[in-house]
């Protein structure tokens, strides 16, 4: 359970911390962060532990809200929480906590309009932001409460607010928080995070108007920092290929690759690929059949990935074959009459060894 949960894992943070070809400070900023999200994954586990629980003694019977309230906090670079309130958070003098703000806003807006959902946890949950949080933390994540965004130390990580992916992906950890409730360990915990790199990658895209030929599918290519990109590196993790070398945090591709105990922020590298190979078949031309919709990650496969995530209950210690059959039921519901679309998904977790 010592794997933290934010958007850049602990293994990187302390790598880079030892890499003596980098500045003392930025080494001193990384091993800092590492330190501190060990705590904060506490921190996290026992809000998931807390969901489990009152969702099982006390489930939701109505809405606190129709729509999510979004509120952004200013840390002021320490390590109070919330930090003070920052009033009318999207035109603030500060653009960070703009960005914060309008990209909640965003990923509440992609949850409503995209899989009908209300918020993190379908009943209006308050979406809470705390930005500078930190001396030069090098790290994003949601905390089983919140968001929490550090500023990065200006070499190896930038602004964590300035990545739309990096923030679809913590909030989808609220998700799953309300939804799945994966633990953080071995395969459920691969899942999680991949889960997470899933939504936060269609955010984007659906943001841009992305079709999935057009998208990168980069996670983090906006947070690396020019100390990082002058040594090659230009994105956390690569969904077209996760073994790549220019990803801070390369990933196994197969499931032969994957063993007991491993970081689930390398481990979701499988069914990463299984989603990106499963939504460009989809994409592709050639396709029998093809809708101009399938062509759109959060369209189609998006929607599987969705239904699979909220129907059939919780399952903490779910692995990556369960996963992958619960999709294979998602796509049979949702398109019976369809064939080639669960062909398709068949073949992707196929080629990954799921």
């Amino acid at each position: 359970m010592g794997c933290t949960c934010s958007i850049v894992p602990n293994e990187v943070l302390r790598r880079l911390a030892q890499d003596t070809t980098l500045s003392h400070n930025a080494r001193q900023a990384l091993m800092r962060t590492a330190l501190i999200d060990q705590e904060i994954r506490k921190l996290r586990e026992q809000a998931r532990e807390l969901t489990i629980t009152t969702q099982s003694v006390a489930p939701t019977l109505a809405a606190l809200a129709a729509t999510p309230t979004v509120t952004v906090y200013n840390c002021n670079h320490t390590h109070t929480l919330p930090g003070s309130p920052v009033p009318n958070p999207g035109h603030a003098a500060d653009p960070v906590a703009q960005g914060a703000f309008t990209e909640a806003t965003a990923v509440a807006q992609f949850y409503q309009q995209v899989f009908n959902r209300n918020s993190i946890d379908n009943a209006g949950m308050t979406i809470l932001s705390s930005i500078h949080y930190g001396v030069k933390y090098n790290n994003a994540g949601w905390n089983g409460t919140e968001m929490l965004y550090g500023d990065g130390d200006g070499e190896i990580f930038v602004d964590f607010t300035g990545g739309n992916d990096v923030i679809g992906h913590e909030l989808t950890h609220g998700v799953t928080q309300y939804t799945l409730q994966l633990a953080y360990v071995d395969e459920p915990g691969g899942l999680n995070e991949s889960v997470s790199d899933v939504f936060g990658s269609m955010f984007r895209q659906w943001q841009a108007n992305q079709d999935v030929n057009a998208a990168d599918w980069l996670i983090g290519s906006n947070i690396i920092g020019p100390a990082a990109r002058a040594k090659g590196f230009t994105c956390l993790r690569d969904m077209t290929n996760p073994a790549a070398t220019h990803c801070l945090a390369p990933q196994p591709t197969h499931f032969s690759q994957y063993h007991p105990g491993m970081d689930p922020h390398f481990s979701s590298g499988i069914p990463n690929l299984a989603f990106y190979t499963f939504a460009k078949a989809l994409g592709d031309p050639r396709f029998p059949n093809r809708q101009p919709a399938y062509a759109n990650s959060w369209q189609t496969a998006g929607q599987i990935w969705y239904y699979a995530m909220t129907n059939g209950g919780a399952s903490p210690r779910m692995s990556m074959h369960q996963f992958a059959n619960r999709t294979h039921a998602a796509a049979l519901h949702l398109y019976p009459n369809v064939p080639a679309i669960d062909n398709a998904l068949r073949s992707a977790w196929t080629a990954v060894g799921v």
